[in-house]
C-alpha cells in the first residue's frame, strides 16, 4: 500500500470527523475554563446563565431543552447556582410539578462581567466575524442532522 493509499484510509484517526470534532471541543473547554474562571462558573453553569440572561423564570424542562440536558444532569448544576446564590429554584405556582428558574441580583449583576468571555474566545479564535458565523451555521446544521438521522431511546 503507498502513501495515497494510506491517506484516504478512513479508519485512520486523522481522516475521522468525530476526532476533529472531539479535540476541537476539548481544546474549547480549555479555552472557556480559562476565560470562566473569573466569574466562578463552569462551562455548563455559563451555559445555564446564557438561557436565564435571555428569559429569566424558565423551568427545569425548558433549560434541559434547549441545552439538550436531562434533569437528572442539570438538576445538580442548578443547585451549584442556587448555592453560588446566582439563582433561585421554586415550584411553579400553576403546576408544583414544575420548578422555575430565577436570577438573583447577583445572577443579574454576572451578566455585565461575563460580556469579556465571547470577546475572549472570539480573540483566542483569531477567526473573522465572518468565519464564525459560517462555521457556526455548519455545525448546527451537522447536529440537526445528526439529531433527525438517529433515533431517540
Amino acid at each position: 500500500m503507498d502513501s495515497s493509499d494510506t491517506s484516504r484510509d478512513l479508519l485512520q484517526l486523522d481522516n475521522q470527523l468525530c476526532f476533529a470534532l472531539y479535540s476541537t471541543n476539548l481544546a474549547l473547554s480549555r479555552t472557556y475554563r480559562g476565560l470562566l474562571a473569573a466569574l466562578g462558573l463552569t462551562y455548563p453553569q455559563y451555559l445555564v446563565m446564557l438561557v436565564l440572561w435571555e428569559r429569566d423564570g424558565q423551568t427545569v424542562s425548558s433549560i434541559g431543552e434547549k441545552l439538550f440536558l436531562d434533569s437528572a444532569t442539570l438538576t445538580p448544576l442548578l443547585k451549584r447556582l442556587q448555592s453560588a446564590g446566582l439563582v433561585t429554584r421554586t415550584r411553579a405556582a400553576q403546576d408544583e410539578r414544575q420548578v422555575e428558574i430565577h436570577l438573583t441580583y447577583a445572577g443579574h449583576a454576572l451578566r455585565s462581567r461575563a460580556q469579556s468571555v465571547p470577546e475572549g474566545l472570539f480573540c483566542a479564535m483569531d477567526c473573522s466575524p465572518d468565519q464564525l458565523r459560517t462555521l457556526k451555521a455548519q455545525l448546527e446544521d451537522l447536529r440537526d442532522k445528526l439529531a433527525r438521522a438517529t433515533p431517540t431511546a
